[in-house]
């Protein structure tokens, strides 16, 4: 990539981040309209689970092909790919006559999705090349964040109360085209040096393993062990599959080496965690303010303010952190205030007051909003340049699976908790156990943040990228290209 001006690369940075704010906002926004499409698609409970997990499950599956693809044949091109596709998909999800059709225009959404997240961030890594200014550049893409969920509840709500939940897609179409024109004049292509192989098989075991667990863990309640336990010994041998085969390929499509660092080995599970409460949090919240409180969308929406707003917030705070003292602090600081939200919500029942529920949201709102830039830079960090998209795209499905996760198991413990006869009554008691997997997921945070970013972690990336280095240079194909030997 040629060196590019300072107001280039900030024109890039903002390209990027308008494909991660309709992809945010989508997520965001389909929350809010959930219990509207529960009435007007006559949908269960694991229904709503899947309008969400058919989106982030396939965004999972593929994120790595995708990353792994743009590093071979041009970021550009793929990114531009991925904006057509996303938008194609988000009119379909618009005009979805049932349940069926929308799980199956969500997962069309989500194909181009791949495309998106994990590619802009390869770019970003690939245009700002020095340490300091790279971690500024990602906390305003985590601010992106912070964006979607201050607009996307009050937008979505507004949509859904004044023109129905269709409307919710259509907001994607012109962001979408404008992001596609100014990156086809704005964005300079790019790749790696040495082009990445497909990995066909490592594909198929992805897919198999997240689809099938994901199957398994949203369906259980409903159709008993019995019927999901072929599905969850089928992610088992997946599973095990990809242990065994990917390490023996030259060019896998999940390079396990990279999990020798401690740093990124803790903020891909630190991403799982993060997510998983982030997706679970919206999940009950939203179920709770409108199918419990009786709130229409567009006041739901407004609650869910005193959590955007920190987020917004407190992401370029946790850029500026990250750049100057390093990751450790803005993790600290976000797996306990995680932490503490979901203990307010487990033990005190914040929901059953509005006190306690505008502190809940606060302290989570906190949480995230600093979690997410440290994730991103501790995973892209240490790694070879060349690998860039590589590592982001592994980073971006945890926070995927991460999301999949927490929407699969807490919904999961809330249909099995609540009762429809007394859906009101029993909800908030339903709702205890998956207050207390969100407290354990910012516990998690909180303890890979301390243990994965010491000296002794700093020492295990540096060994990493000295050997993936090593690795390229014996290469069958070759000597690679000084760039390739430059860290990011």
């Amino acid at each position: 990539m040629p060196e590019l001006s300072h107001r280039r690369r900030l024109l890039v940075l903002a390209i990027c981040c308008m494909s991660l704010l309709i992809v945010s906002l989508d997520n965001t926004v389909l929350n809010v309209a959930l219990p509207s499409m529960q009435r007007e698609l006559n949908a269960s409970v694991s229904g709503l689970q899947w309008t969400i997990d058919a989106y982030t499950l396939v965004l999972a599956s593929l994120l790595m092909f995708s990353g792994a693809t743009a590093d071979r044949i041009g970021r550009k091109r793929v990114f531009m790919a991925g904006l057509v596709v996303f938008t194609i998909g988000s009119a379909l999800c618009s005009l979805a006559p049932n349940l069926e059709a929308l799980v199956a225009f969500r997962m069309v959404q989500a194909v181009g999705g791949s495309m998106l997240n994990p590619v802009a961030m390869s770019i970003i890594t690939n245009t700002f090349t020095d340490p300091r200014e790279r971690a500024r550049a990602i906390g305003a893409w985590g601010a992106v964040v912070g964006i979607s969920m201050a607009a996307g509840p009050l937008v979505g709500g507004l949509l859904v109360e004044s023109v129905g939940w269709r409307s919710i897609f259509w907001i994607n179409l012109p962001v979408g085209l404008a992001a596609l024109l100014l990156t086809l004049r704005c964005v300079p292509e790019s790749r790696a040096p040495k082009a990445r192989r497909p990995d066909p098989l490592g594909q198929v075991l992805v897919i198999a393993l997240f689809g099938s667990l994901t199957y398994a863990i949203i369906e259980a309640p409903n159709s008993g062990i019995a019927h999901v336990l072929p599905f969850a010994v089928l992610a088992l041998v997946a599973l095990l599959g990809i242990l065994w085969y990917e390490p023996r390929r030259a060019e896998p499509l999940i390079e396990l080496r990279f999990f020798r660092s401690a740093p990124f080995s803790g903020a891909t599970l630190i991403a799982i965690g993060a997510f998983a409460a982030l997706g679970g949090f919206l999940f009950l919240s939203t179920l709770y303010l409108q199918n419990v409180r009786g709130l229409d969308a567009l006041h739901a929406g407004l609650w869910m303010l005193p959590m955007a707003v920190p987020t917004f917030a407190c992401a370029p705070l946790s850029g500026r952190l990250v750049g100057s003292r390093g990751p450790r602090l803005p993790l600290l600081l976000a797996g306990c205030a995680m932490t503490a939200s979901g203990v307010l919500f487990a033990v005190f029942e914040a929901e059953t007051s509005n006190v306690t529920l505008f502190l809940g949201f606060v302290l989570f709102g906190v949480g995230f909003g600093f979690v997410n830039s440290p994730i991103t830079n501790t995973a892209v960090s240490g790694m070879p340049r060349a690998q860039a998209g590589v590592a982001a795209a592994v980073a971006s499905t945890s926070r995927q699976i991460g999301q999949t996760l927490g929407v699969a198991v807490i919904g999961a413990v809330l249909a099995a908790g609540v009762s429809s006869s007394a859906y009101r009554d029993t909800f908030v008691s339903a709702a205890r156990p998956g207050w207390w997997i969100i407290a354990g997921c910012g516990l998690a945070v909180l303890v890979l943040g301390a243990l994965t970013t010491g000296r002794w972690a700093r020492r295990t990336a540096e060994r990493t990228a000295d050997r993936l280095e090593a690795a390229e240079v014996r290469s069958p194909a070759g000597v690679v290209s000084g760039a390739n030997a430059d860290r990011a």
